[in-house]
């Protein structure tokens, strides 16, 4: 392996293929490393697993002085120094989780230029003690990751990610390179404006994922869905779970595991150490389960994620976009599987209601929950909605999406729509009363319960008037009227009020087109997903069992130098190795994903991996 300053000269596609064992670049990768090389700033906008880090990481190895890379991930920084130590790069951190000792050995080898990156938190970056001292060496350029975390909008918004346009001010010389997964282009340009990128260059990819399954079910018994979904289609996978809340995160957790399923629990009501022992167990070992609240995940780099099941409504799409991206970052078919339910509509309408903030910013949050609802109520391609959210137009459907593989009808529901919003407009107006959507829907099944009779609503000119649906039918009416703004919940108890669009339908000058739920929903591995050049073919039964000996080798590897096993090798690389089936390190060089550094380290343990099931049985 050739010594870092050695490639300080080298030529992008030579770094590339030397130190990261890639023999191209991907999209435009290519055109942000040489426009950054050159010295220009840059926003860039790529989906998770589109191989950002490489955008930083190649122009810290060709320009001279060291890359400083912002990032908000303390925990996750040893995890990004051991990944590029794995391939050769002299890379550090300064975060809060050092000894004085090891803070010490960082700061003179930035200032002696002994290292190509250095992490660093925003908010140690405001320090004057972090200024001072990037002030001493000399600094190829800043990356500051995870660039959303400035809106103020935003879903991650971070309060010191605010002061980082001082890069520009102090360091007016230096490029900057601004990166996000996840932007609409109100986010990105409020990016740019906050940290004084206006004049940088924008790059912006596709944000499909093909290899990504979109499934949004009705929710029924949700933990029960989520375990025939973990039993049936995804056996012994690592995977995320998302709920809303903690007690909800520690019960579902204890269920899956009461279940024959390995899982943990992360939330901000446990204790430090015991997020990062269950955020280092998720990294290591294969085939566990994290279920979590949404502080789980950004950053996470685990390629082999095979499935994120969201359990509650995600408050916007940028977040679910964000959180789905965490499965499969390899490129391998997954799966993003949604249970969505009337209750999930009240609970986020309720607790938009009651956010604090001005009436502006509880507008923002309600325009987030249309959106997330509009691609849950959706009849067209999940893809092509999500993708429109973007901004990014799909002229075709995808395939590889519920409503592609299964598609829901729609159906005319104004009349049913009329009878419900009747029957909320009499309680209210009548009566002066309101109730929630079970009582509604009582009353209009014409169920005489003691509720029912004890107000007298068995009189109601209403009453058994929608006997043509079942009451999970009636569910998807209230649920679908709530989506689209013809009604509205209110106080603690989730009660019906009307809104003004309901006189819009009552008055029949609107049509409500409603979505009905097919009776089967098709599993995510009927379909192979289509466009991914990253997707590798199925392998063979021969090649399957040279492959699972890899992982066993490159386990103990990992095991041994206490690394996640993905720092050895990716899943990707570990199954081109067993289908080329490479007899020297000549061949084994030739696999993608295979760096000098790692050839050199592996390359010999690898090739008796292979010799070793080449034999007889």
């Amino acid at each position: 392996m050739a010594s870092p300053t050695d490639l300080r000269t080298a030529d992008p596609v030579e770094v590339l293929r030397r130190v990261f064992g890639y023999d191209a670049f991907r999209g435009f990768q290519q055109e942000v490393i040489e426009h950054v090389v050159a010295g220009g700033d840059a926003l860039v906008l790529m989906p998770t697993g589109g191989g950002k880090s490489l955008c930083y990481q190649i122009p810290a190895l060709v320009r001279p002085g060291v890359a400083v890379v912002i990032s908000p991930l303390i925990a996750l920084m040893q995890d990004q120094v051991d990944a590029l130590t794995a391939v050769g790069v002299r890379a550090g951190f300064l975060n809060s989780t050092q000894d004085p000792d090891a803070r010490r050995r960082v700061e003179a080898a930035f200032v002696a230029g002994e290292i190509d990156l250095l992490y660093l938190a925003p908010e140690a970056l405001g320090t004057r003690s972090a200024q001072a001292l990037l002030d001493r060496g000399e600094i190829a350029l800043f990356a500051i990751d995870e660039a959303h975390c400035v809106s103020q909008w935003g879903h991650d918004f971070r309060p010191d990610y605010l002061a980082l346009s001082m890069l520009h001010e102090r360091w007016p010389d230096v490029p900057r390179i601004a990166l996000t997964a996840t932007a609409t282009s109100a986010t990105r340009a409020e990016i740019a404006t906050r940290l004084k990128l206006t004049d940088a260059r924008h790059f912006v990819a596709s944000f499909d994922r093909p290899n990504i399954q979109y499934r949004i079910v009705p929710k029924r018994e949700p933990r029960k869905q989520l375990l025939a979904l973990l039993r049936d289609e995804h056996p012994g996978d690592a995977g995320i779970v998302y709920c809303l809340s903690r007690a909800s995160v520690d019960k579902t957790a204890e269920f899956l595991t009461a279940n024959g399923i390995p899982a943990l629990p992360y939330h901000a009501g446990l204790d430090a150490a015991t997020r990062a022992r269950n955020q280092q167990r998720f990294l290591r070992e294969d085939g566990l389960v994290m279920v979590a609240t949404i502080a789980f995940g950004m950053g996470i780099d685990k390629p082999d994620v095979r499935f994120v099941a969201h359990l509650d409504l995600p408050k916007s799409v940028e977040g679910y976009y964000q959180e789905t991206g965490r499965a499969g970052r390899d490129g391998l078919p997954s799966t993003a599987w949604l249970a969505y339910g009337l209750q999930d509509v009240v609970q986020q309408r309720k607790m938009i209601e009651t956010s604090e903030g001005d009436l502006a910013h509880r507008r923002n949050l309600a325009a987030h929950l249309d959106a997330m609802l509009a691609l849950c109520e959706t009849v067209r391609c999940r893809r092509a909605q999500l993708l429109d959210y973007f901004g990014e137009r799909r002229t075709t459907e995808c395939g590889n999406c519920d409503t592609c593989l299964n598609p829901p009808e729609s159906w005319d529901g104004t009349v049913a729509a009329q009878k419900l919003l009747s029957t909320v407009f009499r309680l209210d107006r009548e009566r002066n009363q309101r109730f929630g959507a079970g009582h509604c829907i009582d009353i209009l099944l014409g169920r005489a319960t003691d509720k029912v009779t004890q107000y007298g609503h068995d009189s109601l000119t209403v009453f058994g008037i929608g006997g043509e649906l079942r009451e999970a039918e009636w569910r998807g009416v209230v649920r679908q009227l709530l989506a689209e703004g013809l009604l509205a919940v209110e106080g603690d108890y989730g009660t019906l009020v009307l809104t003004d669009a309901s006189a819009e339908v009552l008055g029949r000058r609107r049509t409500v087109m409603m979505r009905r739920e097919p009776e089967k929903v098709a599993p995510s591995r009927a379909a192979k997903p289509r466009g991914s050049a990253t997707v590798v073919a199925e392998l063979s039964p021969a090649a399957t069992a040279v492959f699972e000996r890899l992982r066993s080798w490159r386990a103990a590897t990992a095991k041994e130098q206490g690394v996640p096993a993905y720092v050895i090798f990716h899943d990707a690389t570990l199954r081109q190795i067993a289908t080329d089936a490479p007899a020297s390190l000549a061949e084994l060089s030739r696999v993608s994903g295979v760096g000098e550094n790692k050839l050199a380290k592996y390359g010999e343990q690898i090739l008796t991996v292979l010799a070793d099931g080449a034999g007889p049985a």
